[in-house]
């Protein structure tokens, strides 16, 4: 059975909403759908003027080796958000895709407990969100000088 990223972007194999991101408190939060919804067209132009993905977490089938996080076995961005984060909430959250999803499967239910606090699209430039994308980290002494 393929496995599930909980993480998608729109237009992967399988696309569909996982939840709604909910900017109401100092972090966004993720409400979960209780119902597959597709990530059809319309759906997500419903996001306007935002894009999708600041709006809805997705779902999408893995990528797996056409995806820059995938290691050929596990999901290095599973293994990030687990290492780096804290635990967003104490008891599973109501998840409908946790029985196909690749980081339920691969680091069980400490990454459950962070997935409320991701959100596909970030506008922080902290090193702690830099080195949870994967993304080289950006110190001042190497920027470019005047």
């Amino acid at each position: 059975m393929a496995k599930l990223c909980p993480s998608a972007q729109p237009g992967m194999d399988g696309c569909r909403v996982l939840g709604v991101v909910q900017r109401d408190g100092p972090t966004p939060m993720l409400e979960y759908l209780s119902e597959p919804l597709p990530a059809t067209e319309d759906i997500l132009a419903m996001a306007a003027p935002l894009k999708p993905t600041e709006v809805f977490r997705l779902a999408a089938t893995c990528a797996e080796h056409r995806c820059p996080h995938f290691d050929g076995t596990d999901c290095r961005l599973a293994s990030r958000v687990v290492q780096i984060l804290p635990a967003a909430v104490t008891a599973l959250p109501p998840c409908i895709i946790r029985k196909e999803c690749r980081w339920y499967s691969q680091e069980g239910a400490a990454a459950c407990r962070r997935c409320p606090e991701i959100t596909t699209v970030s506008y922080d430039l902290s090193s702690e969100a830099q080195r949870l994308s994967g993304l080289p980290v950006m110190r001042d002494d190497s920027l470019p000088g005047p």
